[in-house]
């Protein structure tokens, strides 16, 4: 890695699968005072028992907080948590990962109601858009800061304040014709693509403020949505997804990535 990522990290989604794996590589790979907050829907849950497990090994890197991110008083509180926590230190990199896909896959349009559709925006665009809006004054003041020494000739880097939205390759309209057979899911494309629109309405808007914000796809990873045929390991995808994190800098602001730092059509 071209620098550690450091400062307060929070991830969404991390019970399980690419969220829980950045957690856990986040946390052996972040400098010594880093710190992380890893958000998901029922920390005491059995579903969390993983990321508990995870948190007790590194107690004074790790805080578990309560976030259901298709519900705004959930993220209100979970704002309110994390700035409590924060102080004045400000949140360097905020990961919008957590997403749903309903119905299951393939998901033709037979099988899709309207409620998948309503339920899918809401969690996988509602959600990331209040996020960015509500942690908006944290990013700022983290931005505000002199940036990491690492990153004195870019004013915008992962370690200094970013948005990443993890989105997908199907959500490409161009690249659309050569996968929708394989899986029509019409509520989780149509919300990528809305998710990738977010993305580039932020960078433009954010950009005064020096806060970079990126879309990157992690890769056809093999987790319970990605399913068994999938030809990644969610440990290979978030190794070189934080590989590329740590790189990114002004040039990036807007782009829609893979993994490997590659453009993708949108």
């Amino acid at each position: 890695m071209s620098g550690e990522l450091c400062g307060n990290i929070l991830v969404t989604g991390t019970s399980r699968g690419i969220g829980l794996e950045l957690v856990r590589q986040l946390a052996q790979q972040v400098e010594k005072e880093a710190h992380l907050y890893a958000c998901c829907r029922d920390p005491e849950g059995s579903r969390s028992q993983a990321l508990r497990d995870l948190a007790a090994q590194y107690p004074d890197k790790i805080s578990i907080i309560r976030l259901d991110t298709s519900d705004e008083d959930s993220i209100s509180a979970a704002v309110k948590a994390v700035s409590e926590q924060i102080g004045d230190g400000g949140l360097n990199l905020l990961i919008n990962n957590a997403a749903i896909n309903q119905p299951d896959s393939p998901a033709p349009l037979s099988a899709t109601e309207k409620k998948h559709m309503m339920d899918v925006f809401e969690t996988n665009v509602v959600g990331p858009f209040l996020l960015a809006k509500m942690f908006l004054p944290l990013l700022q003041r983290a931005a505000e800061r002199d940036p990491p020494g690492n990153d004195k000739g870019d004013k915008m880097s992962c370690r200094r304040s970013a948005i990443i939205n993890i989105s997908t390759m199907i959500s490409s309209i161009e690249k659309c014709p050569e996968n929708f057979s394989m899986a029509q899911m019409y509520p989780y494309r149509t919300s990528k693509a809305a998710l990738n629109m977010l993305t580039r309405c932020q960078a433009e808007d954010f950009k005064a403020d020096n806060i970079l914000v990126t879309a990157i796809h992690p890769g056809w990873v093999r987790t319970d949505m990605g399913g068994e045929m999938a030809p990644m390991t969610s440990q290979d995808s978030v190794l070189g997804m934080l590989r590329l994190l740590s790189s990114l800098s002004n040039k990036d602001c807007g782009k829609f990535l893979d993994w490997q730092g590659e453009s993708i059509p949108w």
